[in-house]
């Protein structure tokens, strides 16, 4: 088992021998051997031990177990208590999320404040199995078929190779001892359910199953990679990512095989499943208009294109602008201003900036989202029109209109942000100062 561990790291160079290890161990057999396989493969390591608060005087008897263990190999130890069941209320999490979340986040902590390269895992082929399995049974996409990868950033997983038959043959062969963990052998939980009704009965069918599992997982990582070369490919010439929305163009998406699974792909940053992208796909030649949500963003088709907003974007209240302000900060929307001589002024044409006679405005000024009922004079022209109607000539995508914003002068629009100025606060030969009011939106960090 030491040499197949030895040549699976080395085949996906997981790490270097001068490589220091952060090893997650939680004290069960998987860890130990874990900590074992290390040690004889002379790597510098440390332990890290989670005890979650879940399992009472159990957890303290693991917490104290992982502590000799690190004193029988003489390598630092690190180990955190977490208020799991809170965090999982305040984060609206399961109790096994919750509990992952806490882990990965506290390893990655201590392995850069401590200075080591990586976070090794125990995992092994059979928990590639049961990953699949459950992927499976509740439906996945290609990448939910590759199942456990050997490294994930920072984190390495060098027992993927072997099984569990092999572990308990090596635990045998070296004399170790471990912490067993009860809630393993229960079936409440849907893995343990894989685990112990579901697996025995495919290993009647194919009694080598964990190998063949760790292949095909190998092969279908394989396969991702050819795919997602090709949609990024189409990514690359479909979507365009602005400030107040992304543009996915459908014209080079015409002949894409598979349409579906790369609409899936493409749209899966913004969480839309894939029930929703087939009625999507169906939608395609129809008329535009028609919306789409996840839960955290809408998508309209807008004739030749999907436009996808945050659904959290919509409205953000309203922002006040005094005399003299010069710098406006708010949420998402930032807002530069400078007064400048009218004859000095150079004219500005970009959609985003404003020139308005400074003297035509009453401070102070507000910028806020449009409403039914608003009206404006658009510039060159001297009769008002409706801010509706102005937006169903401009064709402003459905999702987008929400997003509108207006500034407004007393009770008259003075520009409809990004847009179109207002005729009545232009800049004209008789102006004598310019107020120039650069927009943008800027990323949530």
């Amino acid at each position: 088992m030491l040499q197949k561990v030895s040549g699976f790291i080395q085949a996906h160079q997981l790490c270097q021998p001068e490589s220091k290890i952060l090893a997650a161990v939680s004290g069960g057999i998987d860890s130990v051997v874990l900590c074992e396989l290390l040690h004889k493969l002379k790597y510098t390591f440390a332990l890290a031990h989670c005890n979650f608060g879940l399992r009472a005087e159990d957890a303290e008897a693991d917490q104290l177990f992982v502590k000799k263990l690190a004193k029988k190999y003489d390598v630092p130890f690190f180990t955190e208590n977490f208020n799991t069941k809170a965090f999982a209320e305040q984060e609206k999490l399961s109790i096994q999320m919750a509990a992952r979340t806490l882990r990965y986040n506290w390893f990655e902590q201590i392995r850069q404040q401590e200075g080591y390269d990586y976070i090794a895992t125990a995992h092994h082929s059979n928990d590639t199995t049961e990953t699949i399995l459950l992927h499976l049974t509740k439906g996945t996409g290609i990448a939910g078929l590759h199942g456990i990868p050997p490294q994930n950033g920072h984190i390495i997983r060098p027992m993927l190779s072997v099984t569990k038959d092999d572990i308990y043959d090596f635990v045998t062969s070296n004399k170790l001892i471990w912490r067993e963990d009860s809630s393993n052998e229960t079936t409440k939980y849907q893995r343990n359910k894989i685990r112990h009704e579901v697996i025995p009965v495919l290993k009647e069918i194919n009694p080598n199953l964990e190998e063949t599992m760790q292949q095909t997982a190998e092969r279908v990582s394989h396969a991702e990679a050819i795919v997602g070369a090709y949609i990024q490919q189409l990514g690359q010439q479909a979507l365009r990512t602005e400030a107040d929305a992304t543009y996915l163009h459908l014209l080079p998406l015409k002949d894409a095989t598979g349409l579906p699974v790369v609409l899936h792909e493409l749209l899966r940053p913004y969480n839309f499943s894939y029930s929703v992208v087939l009625e999507l796909t169906e939608a395609l030649e129809g008329i535009s208009g028609k919306q789409f949500h996840s839960p955290s963003h809408t998508l309209i088709k807008d004739r030749d294109q999907l436009v996808i907003t945050p659904r959290n974007l919509a409205t953000f209240g309203s922002i006040t602008i005094e005399e003299g302000q010069t710098q406006i900060q708010r949420e998402h929307i930032r807002l530069t201003l400078r007064y400048m001589d009218a004859a000095k002024y150079k004219l500005n044409t970009k959609p985003h900036v404003a020139a308005l006679d400074a003297d035509q405005l009453r401070f102070p000024l507000k910028l806020r989202n449009w409403q039914e009922g608003d009206w404006f004079v658009p510039l060159g022209m001297n009769g008002k029109k409706k801010v509706s109607d102005f937006l169903i000539d401009k064709k402003v995508p459905a999702n987008l209109k929400p997003q509108t914003l207006v500034l407004v002068s007393e009770q008259s629009i003075a520009w409809i942000v990004g847009q179109r100025l207002d005729n009545r606060f232009k800049v004209t030969d008789k102006t004598e100062r310019v107020l120039e009011i650069v927009f943008s939106r800027t990323q949530d960090t």
